[in-house]
């Protein structure tokens, strides 16, 4: 058996990286030490400030899907979910069959990771040329604004991408059991969403090539003595097929653009909130778009969330389908990008909103 693989999970140089980032302070760290510390390089421009200004005026919140009702085929729902997809890019998923003991798992696993002193932590620390394990990432300058937040990332699948050395023992079953329950989430929801896109039902899933990968980021975003001046995540689409949210019950930090302002997503206890990725986007022509959204901060409790990511292999095409062209009423919008030179070149970036996914429009010979 090779020396570098351990339970199916490579240990070396054979798993793709995708990126790097630079190495920055513990927000979470330089807290506990100062509640009220806050350095320049976390205050935004005045224009990105989480502010109430910026609030959507309207009272809208993003859809609820029914899940239980969509996987036995009621076309309602399925509408609603066409609907979703359309004009929101994100909703909440109730009824998703993912047991509730497999959520506070993984809830309790995130906490008791975050609570290990900065030395123990520091044993997962990214490498210099990855993005997989704690730090932070899309960091590439010194000089560029930073999140209020600290990060754990891992690849969960395909297996043998999964790196070891960046696995805490003592979070890598919860991980593993979330993980699993999530990826066939994900997969119900393609089969109904290759059908509104006029697929059969196995198309997306097929879509992604020989390996469906999947990535898990743990979230940390600690109290702030000054809310309004700094942000949780920078604004951003998200670069997968689909990502499935873990939110915190009991406090509201995610916030979706939507009509030219802030929605903010309220937690509905024990619901996993979707998003459609800059992925889908590219295969529907547009139809379906990924949505920006950013993290905001709280002057009274540390916030936690875990973020699953869906995507393709690297060598799949992100062009739109057949099913989503029509020479006279919806031509072709989106141009082929192998998928893992769209990857790399977002990770060579700092988050910037929707900037991305303009460079994915047919015309636009930037990658």
């Amino acid at each position: 058996m090779d020396p570098k693989v351990e339970n199916g999970a490579m240990q070396g140089d054979e798993v793709p990286t995708w990126g790097k980032s630079l190495p920055v302070p513990s927000v979470q760290e330089m807290v506990r030490k100062d509640h009220q510390f806050l350095s320049e390089r976390y205050i935004q421009e005045h224009k990105d400030r989480a502010v109430a200004t910026n609030l959507s005026p309207t009272t809208s919140e993003i859809p609820i899907i029914n899940f239980s009702l969509l996987i036995n085929g009621d076309k309602d729902e399925r509408r609603k979910l066409d609907t979703a997809c359309k004009e929101w890019g994100f909703f909440q998923i109730t009824n998703h069959g993912v047991p509730e003991k497999v959520l506070k798992k993984m809830k309790a696993a995130v906490a008791a990771f975050y609570e290990l002193p900065l030395e123990e932590k520091s044993k997962y620390a990214m490498a210099a040329d990855d993005i997989q394990g704690y730090g932070q990432v899309y960091v590439v300058s010194e000089h560029q604004k930073l999140d209020w937040c600290d990060i754990m990332v891992l690849m969960t699948l395909p297996p043998e991408y999964k790196k070891m050395k960046y696995w805490p023992v003592a979070i890598s079953e919860a991980v593993q059991e979330y993980t699993t329950e999530t990826l066939k989430l994900a997969e119900e929801i393609f089969a109904n969403i290759s059908l509104l896109m006029g697929m059969d039902k196995d198309a997306l899933k097929r879509l992604h090539g020989k390996i469906m990968k999947q990535a898990i980021r743990m979230n940390y975003y600690p109290t702030c003595s000054r809310p309004d001046l700094v942000l949780g995540v920078s604004p951003h689409s998200d670069t997968s097929t689909i990502t499935l949210l873990l939110q915190d019950d009991d406090i509201t930090g995610l916030q979706i653009r939507h009509r030219e302002g802030w929605v903010p997503v309220k937690p509905i206890p024990n619901a996993i909130v979707a998003n459609i990725g800059d992925v889908i986007e590219g295969w529907s022509n547009g139809v379906y778009k990924s949505i920006e959204h950013r993290a905001v901060t709280n002057v009274t409790a540390a916030r936690m969330s875990v973020a699953t990511f869906v995507i393709p292999d690297d060598d799949v095409e992100l062009g739109p389908v057949e099913t989503m062209v029509d020479d006279y009423n919806r031509p072709v919008m989106y141009k082929s990008i192998k998928y893992g030179d769209y990857l790399r070149y977002t990770f060579s970036k700092k988050m910037d909103g929707k900037a991305n996914t303009e460079l994915l429009k047919a015309g636009n010979e930037s990658i």
